[in-house]
């Protein structure tokens, strides 16, 4: 990675089950070239997403064997690096070398022994996920972008098990009654759920533990629900959700059963980074529900906000379906790989300057962000988790 030679960007092809996704698309590859850098990418990389591998080399990428693009590659980009993958990924950790950036999705707080693993590669591993909540990284946030393709894919998901249409509709065979559908959490996920179901015609209601949302809600034609509980704990300083404990959310519950009952669809996205999504929804509250009510679940990687969420599967409690679905944005790998690239070039373009590659540790993007150096985890955080000293040497 030396100053007199052209940093190498490396794309290899995603090996997780499922992943559809690519790290980087065709359409960003005209701005590593102005920041001096040249882009290399695995064979297929992007085949499964809707990117051939003639419209990389038409945007100047060379196509490579796998075990080139990370032989030669400075920086690699990956949609899930080995933290965030499965044993798929185990036989890459040799690949690595010593040195090099590793960009990508790592899952640093919810799987710290795969971090530590990966330390010993003595590469440098960037974890998206851990991107500040700060205006200048905005357009680094891979968690935004996915979450809005999840957001609108749940829709999309309870659309299609709903026994009944979206839309009122006058027709001459009479009122067709509008579906009535419920958000839990209004993030990302959340908001961009509530502006697709309001765009196809339902009736939107949507809560979440910060008052202070109530208006995003309402500008996309939703009717926030107002609920007396004390949240002012709800985010941590880096703008994420935070575990607020049981007696709240059993208090919550409390009050959610009537507004649960009430709609024919509850999607609810309440994850918090690196610990179980909180049970909203008990399985006495789908008691409630109309039977053909669907449920979506966008936490239920973490083990769901519904209590009979199984991830990955689709269960049927007291005539509620209620959906797991996992990795939603891979099942639209187009838009979501683009938004993703967007992101990841981003931030390379805050470490890469007139083809040198610099990592300012005085930045607080690199310093939140970086987890493995020289051999060592060095992310805080994930050092707490594996009960390290909190300093790295």
């Amino acid at each position: 990675m030396a100053e007199d030679k052209t940093i190498v960007i490396g794309v290899p092809k995603e090996t997780y089950p499922g992943e559809t996704r690519v790290g980087l698309v065709p359409g960003v590859l005209s701005t590593f070239k102005r920041i001096g850098a040249t882009v290399v990418i695995e064979a297929g990389a992007g085949q499964s997403a809707g990117f051939t591998d003639s419209e990389y080399t038409d945007k100047g990428a060379k196509i490579v064997s796998r075990d080139e693009v990370f032989s030669s590659s400075d920086i690699i980009v990956q949609v899930r690096t080995y933290g965030a993958s499965d044993d798929s990924a185990k036989g890459d950790l040799s690949k690595f070398k010593k040195g090099q950036l590793v960009v990508g999705h790592a899952d640093p707080l919810g799987e710290a022994p795969r971090i530590k693993e990966f330390a010993s590669t003595g590469a440098m591993l960037f974890a998206l996920e851990l991107v500040p909540r700060i205006t200048r990284a905005q357009s680094m946030d891979v968690l935004s972008s996915m979450a809005t393709v999840a957001g609108y894919k749940a829709v999309l998901i309870a659309a299609d098990h709903l026994p009944r249409m979206f839309p009122m509709m006058m027709t001459a065979a009479g009122t067709i009654a509008p579906a009535h559908v419920f958000v839990v959490g209004a993030g990302v996920a959340g908001l961009q759920a509530i502006a697709s179901a309001k765009r196809m015609g339902a009736v939107v209601q949507a809560y979440d533990v910060r008052p202070a949302v109530k208006e995003q809600v309402e500008s996309l034609g939703g009717k926030f629900v107002e609920m007396e509980l004390d949240a002012s704990q709800a985010e941590d300083k880096g703008g994420y959700a935070k575990e607020l404990g049981e007696d709240f959310y059993k208090k919550q519950r409390e009050l959610m059963t009537k507004v649960v009952a009430e709609n024919d669809i509850v999607i609810t996205t309440a994850a918090i980074p690196g610990k179980k999504s909180p049970v909203l929804v008990t399985e006495e509250m789908l008691k409630g529900m109309a039977p053909g009510s669907v449920c979506v679940d966008l936490a239920a990687e973490r083990g769901g906000n519904i209590e009979v969420t199984k991830a990955n599967e689709t269960v049927v409690s007291h005539g509620v379906t209620v959906i797991g679905p996992l990795n939603l944005p891979a099942t639209i790998p187009y838009h979501a790989s683009q938004m993703y690239a967007k992101n990841v070039t981003t931030f390379i373009q805050n470490i890469v300057k007139d083809g040198v590659l610099n990592v300012d540790m005085e930045d607080e993007i690199n310093a939140d962000t970086l987890v493995t150096r020289d051999g060592d985890v060095v992310n805080p955080r994930v050092r707490e988790i594996l009960g390290m000293a909190t300093t790295a040497a």
